[in-house]
């Protein structure tokens, strides 16, 4: 119980063999991140898992109670209701158990029939165990984890963008904890905020996780086992991906010289059999021959770049000061995203915005470009500065031409040239002749980034630049931006790619922007400084908060007792005046009705005193706390004629 077990599984679309003779178990508890190059099948192995897709050969087994839940890349949901209804669907069952558990218990309240009374019971249990009592807190959780707000709860879920839906699909999947969570690429459409937030979560997550991710950041904080899925095999690694990719290269170094220990064997044979074929030691030619033709052959292991000759031409010199921004501002008719913002890029920067989705991340760099204008400050460009800018949505692509009239009409080159180009970014043979329309979002990316590199621009814009695009892909990206001698700033979610790459932080948030002096781990080191030292001095105040409050507390206690005494001394003032005044007579009349009174009380006192120490009373606990009031009344009532009697005697 608790495991998925796949032995010898293979599929292949046609000719095409994604993997071949896979095997591999996912027990519950362990985190996988499931990684390799666009194409080799990933997506295809978790729907094979998952029974969306048939697969040619092999044996899946897991156990029938487990349950799985499965969020897809792109969601497709085709609902007509709020975001809380969607989200409060995920537990139907257990609504649908709530409202049988009512029920009995309407029943039961006019009735004590034992059957329903044990059936109330083990329904009690259940719902109690299926989260009954705290999905409502569970939604609201999980919900603004994944960047939802108080509002969204109303809006309905056709309007939302397809990243919001897929955060719903996420947050479904989520919400009820199933025994296994199949997760394709779950941090595409969130910002560091969320992932952060997710990462958290699944680190916690007592069931199985299967995670298809290019992002290697978040399978560092997540996973404790890579599958690698490469020249149609899956290799298995303990532990996360920092720890995977130190093994894979310490293995692909031993396998490269164990290959070329053996090719050096192989040309020394081969060169002793050509030597000695046909002469005196042919016999030992033919041995040998034999024995090379029995040698199981060490494969060369593959090359780990995606591109090739991936590099930027050395841009033209431009000024110190690339790009100033001096008081700019942006806003919407009903929103206002930034005011007063202030930015000096020098040469040789390599600057990261951060930031929550929504900050105007994008719209800073839009305005860099030129493509907004802010209604306040002005933007400076340096001089001999040229800029290239790389688009998320890829507007500088001609989507209805082929990729060989695009290299052809934009940059006059002829077809060899531009072949030349495009293989170097992996597109060869006829498929340059593939519509940009038709190209995979991976692909228009890898396009653009090729446009790119061949602008000359000494001022690279990069919004979201390793979307789509695997890791080696992305590494190829981060080698060739550490490498580049020019100045370059980019909005991304990629914090791995943010380490390599950025030298300055700039985080974007509640309509300011912060300046960090460093990659995006020093940058993580001060926000954890400054909370640190925000709660530190959240304490302290709440400390002088609270000791303000007893000092004022016991201040007016004091105030409140000398008002009180003052009050009781006027009252006193005034009696003693009253008494005074009397006549001897009126005087002596009064003291004698206290004294009588006095007496009266002092006899009930003892005689209350008897009846408390009768046992019939002492077993008796209602009469004795009757007594013992009556008692503690009548010593009040002693003390208010000894009072009076004190002030007529001394008056």
């Amino acid at each position: 119980m608790g495991t998925i077990k796949v032995t010898g599984l293979s599929k292949a679309f046609g000719i095409e063999e994604l993997f071949n003779d896979v095997s591999f178990e996912i027990k519950r508890g362990e985190r996988v991140g499931f990684v390799g190059a666009n194409g080799t099948g990933k997506s295809t192995l978790m729907k094979c898992l998952l029974g969306k897709e048939e697969y040619d050969k092999g044996i899946i087994s897991m156990d029938p109670v487990d349950t799985i839940g499965y969020v897809e890349q792109q969601a497709d949901m085709e609902v007509k209701g709020t975001l809380y209804e969607e989200l409060k669907s995920a537990f139907a069952d257990v609504m649908a158990l709530g409202a049988t558990k009512e029920a009995l218990e309407a029943e039961l309240a006019h009735s004590h029939d034992e059957e329903k009374l044990a059936q109330y019971g083990r329904i009690v249990e259940r719902f109690e165990h299926m989260g009954g009592y705290d999905f409502e807190s569970s939604i609201r959780r999980t919900a603004f984890g994944l960047g939802f707000t108080e509002e969204d709860f109303d809006r309905r879920v056709e309007h939302f963008s397809g990243g919001q839906r897929t955060r719903v699909c996420l947050a479904k999947a989520l919400l009820r904890e199933p025994d296994f969570l199949f997760l394709d690429e779950p941090t595409n459409h969130l910002d560091i905020e969320m992932i952060e937030w997710l990462e958290g979560f699944l680190q916690n997550y007592s069931g199985g996780v299967l995670i298809i991710s290019h992002d290697r950041f978040f399978l560092d904080k997540v996973t404790n086992r890579i599958f690698e899925i490469e020249a149609q095999g899956l290799t298995a690694y303990e532990g996360n991906y920092s720890y995977f990719m130190k093994v894979k290269e310490q293995r692909r170094a031993a396998q490269l010289t164990a290959y070329e220990k053996q090719q050096e064997y192989i040309k020394k044979t081969e060169d002793y059999i050509r030597k000695y074929k046909a002469g005196i030691k042919s016999k030992q030619a033919r041995g040998r021959q034999s024995q090379l033709n029995r040698l199981e052959r060490i494969v060369k292991p593959a090359e780990t770049a995606a591109f090739n000759y991936f590099a930027f031409n050395a841009p033209a010199e431009c000024a110190q000061r690339v790009a100033e921004l001096e008081d700019i501002s942006y806003k919407f008719p009903d929103k206002t995203l930034f005011e007063h913002v202030d930015v000096l890029i020098r040469k040789g920067d390599g600057v990261a915005i951060v930031g929550p989705n929504g900050a105007g991340k994008t719209t800073l760099l839009r305005l860099l470009v030129g493509e907004l204008e802010s209604p306040t400050g002005q933007l400076k460009i340096g001089s001999r500065v040229k800029i290239g800018y790389f688009s998320q949505q890829h507007e500088g692509l001609h989507m209805e031409r082929t990729l060989l009239e695009e290299m052809q009409y934009e940059y006059g080159l002829d077809e060899e040239q531009a072949r030349r180009y495009l293989g170097a970014f992996l597109f060869r043979g006829d498929e340059v002749f593939r519509i940009i329309g038709d190209l995979s979002g991976g692909e228009q990316s890898r396009l653009a980034f090729l446009k790119l590199m061949l602008t000359g621009a000494n001022f690279l814009i990069l919004d979201e630049p390793t979307n789509h695009l695997d890791i080696p892909a992305k590494e190829a990206v981060e080698e060739a931006l550490s490498t580049f001698p020019g100045t370059y700033i980019t909005v991304s979610h990629d914090r791995y790619f943010l380490d390599k790459v950025a030298n300055c932080v700039l985080e974007l948030a509640d309509g300011r922007l912060t300046e960090y002096d460093g990659n995006y781990s020093y940058y993580r080191e001060k926000k954890e400084e400054e909370a640190k030292e925000a709660a530190e001095l959240a304490e302290i105040q709440a400390a002088e908060d609270h000791l303000a409050r007893e000092r004022a507390k016991a201040e007016a206690k004091v105030n409140a007792e000398a008002a009180k005494a003052k009050e009781q001394q006027a009252k006193t003032d005034a009696k003693k005046g009253a008494i005074q005044s009397m006549s001897d007579d009126k005087r002596a009349q009064m003291i004698h009705r206290a004294e009588a009174q006095i007496a009266t009380i002092e006899m009930d006192l003892k005689n209350l005193e008897l009846t408390m120490n009768s046992p019939q009373i002492q077993a008796d606990p209602e009469q004795s706390m009757e007594i013992a009031r009556e008692y503690e009344a009548k010593t009040k009532e002693l003390d208010e004629w000894y009072e009076k009697w004190e002030q007529l005697t001394e008056a």
